[in-house]
């Protein structure tokens, strides 16, 4: 069995190994990115832009069908009745198009 010290000499070698090889990895990675940029002529804002697909409502949000006049809270009429809603009839709290 390696003595302590050995163990951190290896420890300390093989960081060095790790740092050396994520360089080289890391350098070709970016040259094959920087390839692929200048093939299809890509922007920045192209290769960095946020993703069209969280932009707007929520999916399957819809717009609100009633309001409390007291808070001005509103309530698309699915899901769970809110309180200031319950037991009323709905007609009286319908927001007007």
């Amino acid at each position: 069995m390696a003595s302590y010290r050995e163990l951190l000499k290896q420890r300390e070698d093989l960081q060095k190994q790790i740092e050396e090889a994520q360089e080289q990895e890391v350098a070709a990675a970016i040259e094959k990115v920087r390839a692929i940029i200048s093939e299809y002529s890509l922007t920045p804002e192209q290769v960095f832009a946020r993703t069209r697909g969280r932009r707007g409502p929520k999916p399957g949000a819809t717009a609100p069908k009633y309001r409390d006049p007291v808070s001005g809270a509103t309530w698309s009429g699915m899901g769970r009745e809110p309180g200031w809603i319950k037991g009323q009839p709905r007609e009286q709290f319908l927001i007007q198009s």
